[in-house]
């Protein structure tokens, strides 16, 4: 079977002992401490699809059934658990709404551990923990390499809309069955079954029957139950906003050490570098690791201690004159907190070229994933960049598609991307690099069709056939949202106490990630002077909680 997830290259259940293991006599005596021992009823559900902080149930007698809903609405059976095996997967560690049902056999007994409780068993019992989250992990995987219980989207993979939702479903791991009505003989059937005619396209249909016309991102993670929603009276010891790699660890390394942390993410975990197909030079990672399973494994170990997540809700102002800091969503939530880390990151800059506006999501991209080598298969592509993203992605593409045409304004690549990328792309017979040249003209007409680019030394245009343009030109940072409460560099990067150029702020326990408001700090792409690689951001946003600790001693709260 063909994963419905490109990056699961194999099949997840086929680890049938890891993927359900069983726990021994030795550590069901130690779970019970953990929790209470009860009878169920035949037929009884323990949790429904949809529920939050489920309780966590391990199997002492009897059976538990795990059932999703088909497209037609009907039960279907997953897996069954038996004695000494265990429920759940990894919204079981969030706070995110559970993807199946849980229904007991027939008469027998379970360990109840609240959801409260798992959090303390896992860290208290670490071979347990270490058993549990491997199974967890790959439960989720097996949903998504199989696309279970999840969501069906139906819609024209070339259109804007379709791939703005399927991208933003797949970057925050859901499962998702996607049907092109074009192309896919069950579609027709399927739009007829839910009601749906063409003006309705994409729609998005969940297990409930429940179907999406076009919904906006914050619509579409509420139903999905991505997100959460924070008490307005809670105060957080830290908010970090952003979850890119210098966030999540900000977020992991302030979470397992006891400080209350919330995340605040407007798209998906991972930032820019979640969009990289592999990054290779990332220490740990000899073979390399894509940027979505590196961030979706950051954010796990960031829940795993606790923190909290709200997915599609950015941040639109900060307010640093009151203390708690106060932080206003889109949504207009508020969110309370001691300190605040601002880890925003940057995006990436658009082409100034006619028309096109008109052709972003319908041929324009600004990543360069496995749906995107999808939609290009076979055709020829131009990337725009000279930075190691532009590098990736090429490296990328070039496998999957008819020709890569690389260009940059400059005169090589040595000096804005590192050399294993530079001499890969040198010797690529599928790459072709040209200098000195920028776009010049966008052709098409609903769809991009031909890109021409002009080499501006010598005025000569070139036109190609080419059907996506991948742009990676510089960063321009997210910083918008604080702009009237943070001092910012001539480029809307955040300033810190560490100023590129200047003598360090030498105050006593004064950090380098500290802007100039005590208690509010900046790592990764969004400050100013930072290094523009995942492993500087991840080194930051881990030191910025020594910082943290030392300004909620200050205060009173350690």
């Amino acid at each position: 079977m063909a994963s419905a997830d490109p990056l699961i290259t194999e099949d997840p259940y086929a680890r049938t002992a890891q993927v359900y293991p069983r726990l021994s006599d030795e550590m069901m005596d130690r779970v019970r401490n953990y929790g209470e021992e009860e009878a169920v009823a035949a037929g009884q559900v323990l949790f429904r699809r949809g529920d939050r902080r489920a309780d966590f149930f391990v199997v002492v007698q009897g059976e538990i059934a795990i059932i999703r809903q088909d497209d037609q609405g009907a039960d279907e059976l997953l897996v069954t658990h038996q004695a000494h095996q265990f429920t759940g997967e990894l919204d079981q560690v969030s706070e995110r709404a559970l993807l199946v049902e849980g229904r007991s056999t027939g008469p027998g007994r379970v360990i109840r551990v609240h959801h409260d409780d798992l959090a303390r068993l896992m860290s208290s019992e670490p071979d347990i923990g270490e058993l549990i989250m491997r199974a967890f992990i790959l439960r989720r995987m097996g949903f998504l390499y199989h696309a279970q219980a999840g969501v069906l989207l139906i819609g024209d993979p070339n259109d804007g809309d379709t791939q703005r939702l399927e991208r933003f479903i797949i970057r925050n791991s859901y499962p998702l069955r996607t049907v092109d009505p074009q192309t896919d003989p069950a579609a027709a059937q399927l739009m007829e079954v839910f009601a749906v005619g063409a003006g309705d396209l994409p729609v998005v249909i969940s297990p409930d029957r429940s179907v999406l016309s076009n919904p906006g991102l914050p619509e579409l993670a509420d139903h999905l139950g991505l997100t959460e929603r924070f008490d307005p009276d809670e105060v957080w010891d830290v908010v970090v906003v952003g979850a890119g790699p210098a966030g999540l660890a900000a977020a992991t390394y302030a979470a397992s050490e006891g400080l209350s942390t919330a995340v605040i993410e407007a798209l998906a975990p991972g930032g820019q570098a979640g969009t990289s197909s592999k990054i290779e030079n990332y220490l740990g990672f000899p073979t390399g690791i894509s940027g979505q399973a590196l961030a979706g494994r950051a954010l796990i170990q960031a829940q795993k201690f606790g923190a909290r997540m709200a997915i599609s809700r950015g941040a639109v102002a900060l307010d640093c004159g009151v203390h708690p800091f106060h932080i206003r969503l889109e949504d207009d939530q508020i969110v309370q907190a001691r300190a605040v880390v601002v880890a925003t990151g940057a995006h990436y800059r658009k082409l100034d070229v006619p028309d096109y506006a008109r052709f972003e999501g319908h041929g324009i991209h600004y990543a360069a994933t496995a749906m995107e080598a999808k939609l290009c298969s076979g055709l020829d592509v131009v990337v725009v960049g000279g930075g190691n993203s532009a590098g990736q992605a090429a490296m990328y593409l070039s496998r999957h598609v008819g020709h890569v045409h690389m260009l940059v304004r400059g005169p090589g690549l040595s000096e804005t991307m590192s050399d294993y990328l530079v001499q890969r792309i040198q010797r690529s017979p599928r790459i072709t690099l040209y200098p000195h040249t920028e776009v010049t003209q966008l052709e098409g007409d609903r769809l991009l069709s031909g890109v021409a680019w002009t080499d501006r030394r010598t005025g000569q245009t070139t036109r190609i056939p080419a059907h996506a343009l991948f742009v990676m030109i510089g960063a321009r940072p997210n910083t918008e949202w604080v702009a009237d409460c943070l001092a910012l560099d001539d480029s809307g990067f955040v300033v810190t106490c560490l100023r590129p150029g200047q003598t360090p702020d030498l105050r006593p326990g004064a950090s380098a990630y500290e802007t100039e408001r005590a208690g509010i700090y900046a790592v990764g792409d969004v400050r100013s002077g930072s290094v523009k690689r995942v492993a500087a951001g991840v080194g930051e946003g881990s030191v910025v909680v020594q910082a943290i600790h030392a300004y909620l001693a200050s205060l009173g709260r350690d």
